[in-house]
């Protein structure tokens, strides 16, 4: 009696593991594909990947690209409202815009104080930022 339980739960293993492979290969992936996980992040914008950016466009990229670049957190949740998540790529976007959602926050977005960019220093991103989805900078 005992052997025939152990038979059972064998047999019910192998057709689990079965199913298991079966949809592995429907879905176009082996299982050595799907221990590999995501494909790997877009290489992120920095200063050294634009050496020839203007001021703008630098503080841009120091002080918001980490989030609204490709592959940053604020990429993604923008991704889920609007069409065109990056932000340099937008057509949208006015001056004013820009310096109000930073200073005051948007979504999930916080503020971002005068401590932490300047006036003079908004101003430039938001310039940049404006005409980047024009073909500018």
């Amino acid at each position: 009696m005992m052997r025939r339980g152990w038979m059972v739960l064998a047999a019910s293993a192998l057709v689990l593991a079965g199913a298991a492979c079966g949809r592995a290969s429907e879905s176009g992936s082996t299982p050595a594909q799907a221990a590999k996980g995501p494909p790997p992040l877009p290489a992120p914008e920095t200063l050294s990947s634009r050496p020839k950016a203007g001021p703008g466009e630098r503080l841009y990229l120091e002080k918001c690209a980490m989030c609204h670049g490709p592959g940053g957190m604020g990429t993604g949740l923008l991704a889920r409202r609007t069409e065109q998540p990056l932000l340099e790529k937008r057509t949208d976007l006015t001056v004013d815009y820009v310096v109000q959602a930073a200073r005051m926050g948007i979504g999930n977005m916080p503020a971002i104080p005068r401590g932490e960019v300047s006036d003079a220093d908004m101003g430039l991103i938001a310039k940049h930022l404006a005409r980047a989805g024009e073909g500018g900078q």
